[in-house]
């Protein structure tokens, strides 16, 4: 998985895609989502185990993810609620806000 971290002013922005959604755009009906370099890849960006992005989410104040993998792991870990889960053009994508 692709996972990169941000330090905000509101905290730790995490984002996390399966590599094969980098790139790429998800439509159906009016959502769209777009897997675009610039949020979820980069420079910045590492590829890292099941481990790592549950590390990373535990510390996040802001989470994106997308993919099965990506997505698999944050509810199999607890910290996603699988009934949340978003399926846009048969593609997993969940938000992570802690408050």
């Amino acid at each position: 998985m692709l996972l990169r971290e941000r330090q905000t002013t509101d905290g730790l922005l995490v984002s996390v895609c399966d590599p094969d959604c980098l790139g790429e755009t998800y439509v159906e009906g009016e959502v769209e989502l777009d897997v675009t370099e610039a949020f979820y890849g980069g420079e910045e960006a590492e590829e890292v185990d099941a481990d790592a992005v549950v590390d990373s989410l535990t510390r996040a104040s802001v989470a994106n993810l997308v993919g099965e993998r990506a997505v698999s792991v944050a509810v199999d870990a607890g910290l996603v609620d699988e009934e949340r889960v978003l399926s846009v053009d048969g593609t997993l994508h969940a938000q992570l806000l802690w408050m």
